[in-house]
């Protein structure tokens, strides 16, 4: 799964996430990222980072998280994530791109994002959401259980 763009093949790239109950959108996004950066590291957000800002915990903690997604043979470095700034993130790992779904483009987050990133070099790229199956959508879907 190794295939990189070879201009990419240099490049650190990131993609953050809170990646709780692991389904189909968080594959496409790890995959897609794997195909244009050389180094994939991938950071877990953390179960108090989640909670202020969604105003709930991850059903799945920390630590399986991670486990999950150092397991599963995309990724080569997975980091937890304490921070909704992502510079705080960039500081440990120097990463050269940011990856996010496009639901993030042209919002104000986003915009905050691609100001924060460039003032450090780093470009956002971002690639499709998967609209149809997200962590939200299943909560609701067992809550209804």
């Amino acid at each position: 799964m190794k295939k990189v763009e070879p201009d990419a093949a240099s490049l650190r790239g990131y993609v953050p996430g809170a990646w709780d109950m692991f389904h189909i959108g968080h594959l496409n996004i790890l995959r897609r990222a794997r195909q244009h950066c050389g180094y994939l590291i991938v950071g877990a957000v953390s179960d108090q980072t989640l909670f202020d800002m969604k105003g709930k915990y991850p059903i799945v903690p920390l630590e399986e998280r991670m486990e999950i997604l150092g397991s599963i043979g995309i990724v080569d470095e997975v980091v937890p994530d304490y921070s909704v700034n992502k510079l705080d993130v960039w500081e440990r790992t120097k990463f050269d791109v940011l990856f996010k779904g496009d639901d993030w483009r042209g919002t104000a987050k986003g915009h905050k994002l691609e100001a924060d990133m460039a003032s450090v070099g780093v470009e956002v790229h971002y690639f499709p959401y998967t609209p149809q199956t997200s962590s939200s959508e299943l909560r609701r879907v067992l809550a209804a259980y």
